[in-house]
């Protein structure tokens, strides 16, 4: 079997990108991956084929990144024909001879529809995802709800229980470290393990001034009498308004103030003219998705991350 990248040749990468993505999970078509790959999101150096030995596709994996990415951000898509006997083993080298290549390991995102558990040929379809993953050392899961905002759901109205003001760097970092304490998070968990609160918001800060969202979007949230309470980033990815980060400071937790900062963030992007504002959050963050419920987000799929562990 042989593991090879896509090559500069129009016909081989004409070739890939008409490969067929058969099976139960969600995969992108051939003409969003075409449109991807003219965004220059998608590239034929990260598109990685199986092959036997008389040239036969037998697997086909998808790496993302953004069009300024200098390597791979996430797995997008990973198919392996339904004629393969051991699936996982194929997919398995597949990943690591795209990992060796890449000298990262990305994490692979796999959106499902609510329910996969409960559709066993789906449930089939990604167990063997999982355990490939695993194999090539994408052995920490994280579940997150994805959630979606139209103005059919229309915005709430401020209540004035929170008053929103621009900030300097130094007020947003100084906010994002006391966002991060006791927060139910899991990759927030995960990466205090490794660093402290002091550097992971300077990674977050940095994480969302790189988006295309704009930095004079951001906003601190305050009590009237000029307590701090949390934190406002609108934010947006290559395709739509995202909600990006938010949240409210420990000491200022369980009064549902995180409505009313969720709340400006979907005001701010409907003033703007957005169709659709999407977010994500883990499905152990029951206060968060409640938030996101409150405020006519849907949950439009379930995304399983496999990622390598922080190290």
């Amino acid at each position: 079997m042989i593991f090879r990248t896509v090559t500069a040749d129009p016909a081989d990468l004409d070739r890939a990108v008409a490969h067929p993505a058969d099976g139960p999970v969600p995969a992108l078509t051939t003409e969003r991956i075409r449109e991807e790959l003219a965004g220059n999101r998608l590239r034929p150096e990260w598109i990685w084929l199986a092959e036997d030995a008389d040239g036969r596709i037998l697997a086909r994996a998808l790496w993302w990144g953004r069009a300024d990415s200098e390597r791979p951000v996430a797995l997008d898509c990973l198919q392996v024909g339904a004629d393969v006997a051991d699936p996982a083993a194929v997919a398995t080298g597949l990943l690591e001879a795209g990992h060796a290549a890449f000298g990262k390991q990305p994490g692979y995102n796999l959106s499902l529809p609510r329910g996969w558990r409960e559709q066993p040929e789906l449930a089939a379809a990604v167990a063997w995802r999982r355990q490939a993953a695993a194999a090539a050392g994408l052995t920490r899961e994280i579940e997150r709800l994805r959630y979606e905002w139209t103005p059919d759901a229309g915005t709430a109205e401020p209540t004035g229980r929170l008053v929103f003001r621009e900030g300097t760097d130094e007020e947003m970092l100084d906010a994002f470290v006391r966002l991060s304490h006791d927060s139910l998070d899991l990759a927030t968990q995960h990466e205090l393990e490794l660093m402290d609160a002091e550097q992971l918001a300077r990674e977050d800060f940095d994480f969302y001034l790189d988006c295309p969202g704009e930095r004079s979007w951001w906003r601190l949230a305050h009590l009237p009498d000029g307590r701090l309470a949390g934190l406002a980033v609108p934010s947006a990815t290559p395709y739509h308004r995202n909600v990006g980060y938010l949240g409210v400071i420990p000491e200022q937790r369980g009064q549902g103030l995180i409505d009313e900062i969720l709340g400006e963030i979907t005001r701010f992007h409907a003033a703007e003219g957005a169709e659709r504002i999407t977010a994500t959050t883990d499905t152990v963050n029951v206060p968060m998705a409640a938030a996101f419920d409150r405020a006519g987000y849907e949950v439009t799929e379930i995304r399983l991350v496999l990622e390598a562990p922080i190290r």
